[in-house]
């Protein structure tokens, strides 16, 4: 998997450190919605079941190189 510097450092901090490599790849794989920001950078989510919770994943514009992921509080699935 592809990490940016800045996701590097941000996975040290308490909350991040939880989320395994397994569950980014599992929103990468499998998302439930897809969405390119004006920047490029492209937005996943999935739901996790083992969390109970939506992981949101920020790729950069290469569609592979993992630049933030996080559990999203906010996210609703469209439509639903």
């Amino acid at each position: 998997m592809k990490t940016t510097n800045y996701f590097n450092h941000v996975r040290k901090r308490p909350d991040r450190a939880i989320i395994t490599n397994a569950w980014i790849i599992e929103v990468i794989d499998n998302a439930l919605e897809t969405r390119i920001q004006n920047d490029g950078r492209i937005k996943k989510w999935a739901f996790i079941k083992d969390a109970g919770k939506y992981l949101r994943v920020i790729l950069l514009e290469d569609g592979e190189t993992v630049h933030n992921a996080f559990f999203d509080r906010g996210y609703t699935e469209t439509g639903k």
